[in-house]
């Protein structure tokens, strides 16, 4: 390096490009490690990085992971500690604390607090919630490990990663139908995230990790017990899962199922023999190909098996996508009919009506438990869940109009109700058209039909 470049300055600080360190902004700074560790575990696939650790308690490293975390706005952990209670004390004296802890191999995780959220089956869905200083910390392990898997995921794999996103994933299904590979197996996991085995992760760990010290951490979260209704379970005896909603279990997600990537694009894999392709977000994925024939499925059956995860029978299908429409990530695709050209058929990709029913429920939800919300609240509330749902729905070569006008049409059914409770009281806008009023420049509620995501689908 150019001593112009790399140098120490006057009063003894390192310079770096021409700047002190201090000079340097934090973010600018772990972007920099991100890229050495990205280019070192990419210009050689077999390298083990033997020392991380020490990275953990760098105070640049902890105040970028404190943004990270403030951001987010998660709720308080198991010792009911806020991002407003932190800041209140000092974020700067508690992040030094936490570094220390680090450094000095003292730390240890609290219970993750565990509540449960409905599904749309009516059940619930387990979601974990550690601390805000355990979240600190497994975010500073998160920014230094993922450029190091990075470097190895699949382009077939598109959750959980940066730059990448679900509209990417379904304009590679929609390619690879065009390819004409029709035959698909549409997989869903049984309980994934519940019994990812620990010992098999930690080997997958190993193989770029030999750092005992930043193993032996992630192990602790792994291990940490779970807290529900003040009663503890798991612990050390524990072996198996990663707690939904912990920080870092979507990037480990990740590192495990990439085996799955890894075996279906081998050249000299039964997949490949067979021209057979994967698509993956997190635990959700599909197999494509011309044909799939059963020794193949039987072949992931006990691919699977051996990494301690199960198939959902009641969930997981095979289909011949040219006869029978399948739901992925929200989606919808169908081998539709065109309507204005006989005998002519497209791919169509639109909402699934179970994501069209989800924003409904939504809607109506917030709106039975919000009767006495100002208009300006109401109108605030509203066009947040309506902008995130029509964000999404909104991917380039999908197809969303229909569904945007049965959207527009049940809130407008669902307000005029609404307003009519609110008759009594005398609402101005009782015996009007509530929804023609609010989408007015004065309220500015979104209108489903005329909604447009320029900023979301720039560059898509």
């Amino acid at each position: 390096m150019d001593n112009n470049q790399n140098r120490v300055g006057a009063n003894g600080q390192y310079e770096l490009f021409g700047r002190r360190r201090s000079k340097i902004p934090d973010a600018e700074r772990v972007q920099t490690l991100y890229d050495k560790l990205y280019h070192k575990a990419k210009q050689d696939k077999n390298f083990k990085f033997y020392v991380l650790y020490d990275k953990m308690s760098i105070p640049y490293m902890l105040r970028e992971a404190w943004k990270t975390v403030k951001s987010n706005c998660g709720g308080p952990g198991v010792d009911n500690m806020t991002i407003q209670d932190v800041e209140s004390i000092g974020v700067d004296n508690y992040l030094t604390e936490l570094g220390e802890d680090l450094r000095k191999q003292t730390y240890q995780p609290r219970p993750v607090k565990r509540v449960m959220i409905p599904k749309d089956n009516g059940g619930e869905r387990p979601i974990g919630i550690p601390t805000v200083r355990d979240r600190i910390a497994q975010t500073v392990c998160k920014m230094i490990i993922e450029p190091i898997f990075e470097a190895d995921f699949s382009e077939s794999s598109y959750g959980f990663r940066s730059d990448r996103e679900s509209a990417d994933a379904i304009g590679a299904i929609k390619s690879h139908l065009k390819e004409k590979h029709t035959e698909v197996f549409d997989a869903d996991l049984s309980k994934f995230f519940d019994t990812i085995p620990h010992d098999k992760l930690m080997q997958t760990l190993r193989m770029r990790i030999a750092d005992p010290r930043l193993l032996k951490l992630i192990m602790k979260w792994l291990k940490a017990p779970v807290s529900e209704k003040g009663q503890l379970t798991g612990g050390k005896k524990n072996n198996l899962g990663t707690p939904q909603g912990g920080v870092i279990s979507p990037l480990l997600a990740n590192i495990y199922m990439n085996l799955i990537d890894w075996h279906v694009e081998k050249p000299d894999r039964v997949f490949s023999e067979y021209g057979i392709k994967i698509v993956r977000y997190a635990d959700d994925f599909v197999l494509m190909g011309r044909t799939i024939p059963k020794h193949v499925i039987d072949y992931l059956r006990s691919l699977l098996a051996r990494m301690g995860l199960t198939l959902n029978e009641q969930k997981t299908r095979k289909i011949n996508a040219r006869q029978q429409p399948f739901d992925f990530l929200g989606f919808t695709v169908r081998f539709s009919r065109d309507l204005f050209v006989e005998g002519r058929k497209y791919w169509e990709i639109f909402p699934s009506e179970k994501s069209q029913k989800k924003i409904r429920t939504n809607i109506k939800e917030y709106l039975k438990k919000h009767g006495h919300a100002d208009t300006t609240t109401l109108v605030m509330e509203l066009n947040s869940r309506l902008r995130g749902w029509l964000n999404y729905f909104s991917a380039p070569g999908t197809y969303s109009k229909v569904a945007r006008k049965k959207l527009r049409y049940y809130l407008s059914k669902l307000l005029y109700i609404y307003y009519k409770r609110k008759s009594q009281r005398r609402s101005r806008l009782f015996r009007q058209d509530p929804f023609a009023e609010l989408v007015k420049q004065q309220y500015g509620l979104i209108d489903p039909t005329k909604y447009s995501c320029k900023t979301s689908c720039e560059g898509l």
